[in-house]
């Protein structure tokens, strides 16, 4: 899944704190046996001189066979030992083993299948887990689901030809709909209406859903987006593309929030151009939100920024009464 750079290097980070934690305690835990029963310290030692005595005979050569044989069944015999001594005492067989959190490829994070390293079920989750960490920070996340929802605070009235209670339900189970199909071949949104309508939930629970089926999201508002862009921008070399530049560009799902809110200049309106472009051509979805009407948006932007807006998006007109307002009565 095409999650952010950052994102892999804090998956990264846990992984191996896993793994250092899980081993630690597999040491104290071996400290605390020999320490009760000293025997069992002797037995690991010879159980090393033994594998070392193994690759001595085969590079030493002469009968190998034989002897390997011979040190194989002095092992066996010392591992019988001391599983004997830890029963006796009261311990499992492999209480000093090391505990892992994933078992199948032991908190490292990768796999061998077919002669090949790839990236375990265990890694790919807590990116999933790392990716929502992210949007967690900047978004109420865990509060804007489809469940929370509630198109029936509109009013059952009619303004402008248009059922202001219907015409949110509509919106509501598409994005409902959009977020349980999503997949390659998504359709880009553009959720465009007055502020207080829901657009931000909506979106925030489609990103809900789509983490939760494994993609990479990321979510942002467009002034902090741009923000994070222009610092990276004018702290890299002129041909670097900046970490949030190709998380941006290549992600699952990109959704930018608030388009119209930024300070706008000439870096930040060539910026959120070469976004949008960039992920038409490869066929990423993006849903961006706005209070702007079509007219505003050519006006701060430009026509071939609204040409790309309204030729390659589906349009979602949210219109009705603030709910914010509504709430507060």
């Amino acid at each position: 899944m095409g999650y952010g750079y950052s994102v892999h290097v804090k998956a990264k980070e846990v992984m191996q704190q896993r793994r250092a934690k899980a081993l630690r305690e597999a040491d104290y835990r071996l400290q605390e046996i020999y320490n009760k029963i000293p025997r069992i310290e002797e037995i690991d030692r010879k159980l090393s001189s033994l594998g070392s005595a193994a690759a001595r005979a085969v590079v030493k050569g002469g009968d190998v066979k034989q002897h390997i044989e011979e040190l194989k069944v002095q092992s066996l015999g010392l591992q019988e030992e001391r599983k004997m001594l830890l029963a006796k005492h009261g311990y499992s067989f492999d209480y000093d083993e090391p505990r892992f959190i994933c078992n199948i490829c032991s908190d490292t994070g990768i796999i061998e299948k077919n002669g090949i390293s790839i990236q375990c079920d265990c890694m790919k989750k807590l990116m999933f887990e790392v990716a929502c960490d992210d949007i967690n920070r900047i978004a109420p996340l865990k509060l804007s689901t489809f469940d929370k929802f509630d198109y029936t605070l509109q009013p059952d009235e009619v303004i402008s030809g248009i059922n202001l209670r219907e015409n949110m339900k509509r919106i509501y189970l598409f994005c409902r709909k959009y977020a349980s199909t999503f997949g390659e071949g998504s359709k880009n949104l553009l959720m465009k209406g007055g502020p207080g309508l829901g657009k931000t939930h909506l979106s925030l629970a489609i990103a809900n859903e789509v983490l939760h089926k494994g993609f990479g999201v990321i979510y942002a508002s467009a002034p902090s987006l741009i923000s994070k862009l222009e610092k990276e921008h004018f702290s890299y070399r002129y041909d670097d593309l900046s970490e949030t530049e190709d998380a941006v560009t290549n992600c699952d799902l990109l959704i930018i929030d608030d388009l119209g809110s930024e300070f706008s200049n000439q870096f930040s309106t060539k910026t959120l151009y070469n976004i949008l472009n960039n992920r038409i051509l490869l066929g990423k979805p993006i849903i961006i939100s706005t209070n702007l009407s079509f007219e505003n948006i050519e006006s701060a932007y430009s026509t071939r920024f609204l040409s790309r807006i309204a030729g390659n998006c589906g349009t979602l007109n949210f219109v009705g009464k603030d709910v914010r307002n509504l709430v507060r009565r």
